[in-house]
């Protein structure tokens, strides 16, 4: 029988088996129960009375088999029919693990040798994938120690070795131990249809769920997708994945305008659109609390406010501000190396006008109205809670700051800020890494300690050094998470690989943006047309009469360049376009991304380039 099969897997006649199949001893021990004993094949085989087994070496090295005897164990009451069945079982799965298996086969040499193991092995691995497990089986495997397995679809997979290298973290793919991944994957649809996941899981994979239990896992999943009434993207973002939504800005559009519209700007969800949670505008509005008490903290006070309470009682204040993706330009450093998450390229960001109340008028309004009464109170982190459940947390210094201008935001470019935006109030903390402006925001806590989560002190937005290829023995916890951005640049016109029809001795037209973190504004671009061995300098463009200290948004910049030598031929002319920015603080743009590598692929700002081809339009 094949992996405990309650039939044989085959019948394999006598007359076959004299055909060359070669003797792969160590393959028997692959294989499952021994039918007449119950005894491992394994053992079944050591205890058979051996009588001469006869090989020969092929031209390549192979042993094959000449001449094998061997007596079938019987018992008093074996009948010559019953041993002749034990023999066309015992045949079949010798002949499935490479053995041959009758007097004086021809020999057979390499490359009938060769094709007939690539068959066998085969077949040891179909049948290795046919064994049949009950959910309960899988149920009991939910720990380390157990060893960790999963359902999906059919299949049973184990992950054992693979939890810790999950990349959404150990304890996400936890939770689905000894279970059906199916409804996280529901969820987290980047999975479904990603080559580089299919590949791991036929790895892992280790045989197929019994039908019965297959059936009713299948009518205990819940119908209702949770992204049903997710808002719709707009068709001209590039898609990295729909459920949930990772789209960027193509590079074509990134400056059609300094003020990014709505439907246009670039959408980094976790999970789905909590719609349920922000439908009922009675509901609506923001639990602010302080927590005292270090460590076992607890709660002082606690405020509600409704989004009217907010619009009423609290000045409005406007803040232009441009919001960057922390993975923004991840593509660049999987050039180096593999990074964990999302692919992005250079739309990774957008500006807006955003107005809400000022984040130091709450914090008055809960009592701390000054340094110095944080500090007598012990806070040292504002906590933002959103309704999808997402936790992240900014120092207290920021949100004091009069001149920092972070806000809690009901308006974005002068509308209500859209669903996929964040509706009904966001927190907005210019100069800061996107995931710090907690979207659907629910609540604020004054904290003596930063958020809990992956978001703040789980791997997702830390920057580990060039060095480390994994988190084995890495103190996460020691690393600080990613707050202000470093200088960026980037080139948006000509595309990459775009061919180009000059005359010699035209100019290019090269036009891109630019932006610092922590309101550090940019203050020159150069450019380069021969991969940085010589620099044009930019001329800035709009954002540029920005407070340099308070540059919330970014700067678009344009050069005009005279074109390389053309070189004639129908191959044209290779151009390497590239750019980097130096900001208020006199930070610039490292030149190559492998220095800056990182596992999460985090705060990609080296040297942007773009490589075209120059045409020559008389020729």
């Amino acid at each position: 029988p094949c992996c405990g099969a309650t039939r044989p897997a085959m019948v394999v006649t006598m007359a076959s088996l004299s055909r060359g199949s070669a003797v792969v001893l160590r393959s028997v021990r692959t294989l499952a129960w021994s039918r007449q004993a119950s005894l491992p094949l394994a053992r079944a085989v050591d205890e058979l009375p051996w009588q001469t087994t006869t090989t020969t070496n092929t031209p390549s090295g192979l042993k094959v088999a000449s001449r094998i005897d061997v007596s079938l164990p019987s018992s008093s009451s074996s009948s010559s029919s019953s041993r002749s069945s034990g023999a066309r079982w015992l045949g079949a799965a010798f002949g499935a693990a490479g053995l041959g298996f009758l007097a004086k086969p021809e020999p057979v040499y390499s490359q009938q040798a060769g094709e007939h193991l690539q068959q066998q092995q085969q077949q040891q691995h179909d049948c290795h994938l046919q064994r049949v497990f009950s959910r309960a089986d899988v149920e009991q495997h939910n720990t380390t120690e157990a060893g960790i397995w999963v359902i999906r679809g059919d299949k049973v997979y184990d992950i054992t070795e693979f939890v810790q290298n999950h990349p959404g973290g150990a304890s996400k793919i936890m939770l689905a131990a000894g279970k059906s991944v199916d409804p996280f994957w529901r969820v987290y649809q980047q999975h479904l249809g990603n080559e580089a996941v299919e590949e791991l899981l036929r790895e892992m994979q280790i045989g197929v769920l019994d039908p019965k239990d297959a059936e009713g896992l299948a009518g205990e999943a819940d119908p209702a997708d949770p992204f049903a009434r997710e808002p719709a993207t707009h068709p001209a973002l590039s898609v990295h994945y729909a459920k949930p939504v990772n789209a960027e800005i193509p590079p074509s559009l990134l400056m059609d305008s300094w003020i990014t519209p709505n439907e246009l700007w670039y959408v980094r969800h976790h999970h789905p659109v909590p719609m349920e949670a922000i439908d009922d505008d009675a509901e609506l509005g923001l639990d602010l609390s302080v927590a005292v008490g270090g460590g076992g903290e607890k709660e002082a006070q606690r405020i509600r406010l409704s989004l009217e309470d907010l619009k009423r009682d609290f000045e409005k204040k406007k803040v232009v501000a441009t919001m960057q993706c922390g993975g923004n330009r991840r593509g660049g450093l999987n050039g180096v190396d593999g990074t964990k998450g999302t692919s992005w390229d250079v739309g990774a960001i957008s500006n807006a006008e955003w107005a809400g109340v000022p984040l130091a008028a709450l914090l008055a309004r809960a009592g701390v109205d000054s340094p110095e009464a944080a500090e007598r109170m012990g806070i040292k982190h504002v906590q933002f809670e959103s309704h999808d459940g997402m936790l992240a947390s900014i120092p207290i210094e920021k949100a004091l700051n009069p001149y920092g201008d972070a806000i809690v935001a009901y308006e974005m470019n002068g509308e209500p800020i859209p669903r996929k935006n964040g509706y009904p109030l966001r927190a907005i903390v210019p100069g800061f890494v996107g995931v710090r402006n907690v979207k659907w925001l629910k609540s604020i806590t004054l904290s003596s300690e930063e958020s809990e989560g992956p978001w703040q002190r789980g791997m997702n937005y830390k920057v580990f050094s060039p060095s480390v290829k994994d988190l084995n023995g890495v103190d996460i916890a020691s690393v600080p998470t990613i707050q202000e951005q470093p200088v960026q640049s980037v080139i948006v016109s000509p595309a990459d690989g775009e061919r180009i029809e000059v005359i010699e001795g035209e100019e290019l037209e090269i036009r891109g943006y630019s932006w610092s973190g922590g309101g550090r504004g940019v203050i020159r671009v150069d450019v380069s047309v021969d991969g940085g061995k010589t620099w044009h300098t930019a001329k800035l463009g709009e954002g540029s009469n920005q407070n340099p200290n308070r540059a919330w948004a970014w700067t678009f910049w344009e050069a005009t360049v005279p074109a390389p030598a053309l070189k004639g031929g129908e191959a044209g002319t290779k151009v390497d376009i590239c750019c980097k920015a130096t900001d208020y603080g006199h930070n610039c743009q490292p030149e190559t991304p492998d220095s800056i590598w990182n596992l999460r692929g985090l705060n990609n700002n080296s040297w942007h380039h773009v490589k075209v081809v120059l045409e020559d339009a008389l020729a």
